[in-house]
């Protein structure tokens, strides 16, 4: 898994490539949660799942646990772009109640 990260304009934008799945969603949470530490003031974090070719369960804990750490510095946190496969487990999942789509 592959992790980038920008700031634009305010926005955290967190660009997730490969496969989110146990083994790989270890370095990918320490790798967004420092570059959401070291952007603190960002008011609104954007993670880009368009390159993500494979999620399992795994995906919707990280994305909780990132949901947990943006809630407590208050900063909304969306998801993008997620390929079929993933928008499919992340909306049976109802994730989307509280990380909603950026469009």
């Amino acid at each position: 898994m592959v992790v980038t990260g920008y700031l634009k304009d305010r926005t955290l934008y967190l660009k997730l490539s490969g496969e989110m799945d146990e083994y790989s969603s270890r370095e990918a949470r320490a790798r967004c949660d420092k570059l959401i530490d070291d952007n603190v003031n960002a008011k609104k974090i954007i993670i880009n799942l368009s390159e993500v070719a494979f999620m399992d369960s795994t995906g919707i804990g990280f994305l909780i646990g990132r949901y947990k750490k943006a809630a407590r510095l208050n900063v909304p946190l969306y998801v993008q772009q997620p390929n079929f496969a993933a928008d499919k487990i992340l909306n049976l999942s109802g994730i989307y109640s509280l990380i909603p789509k950026a469009e």
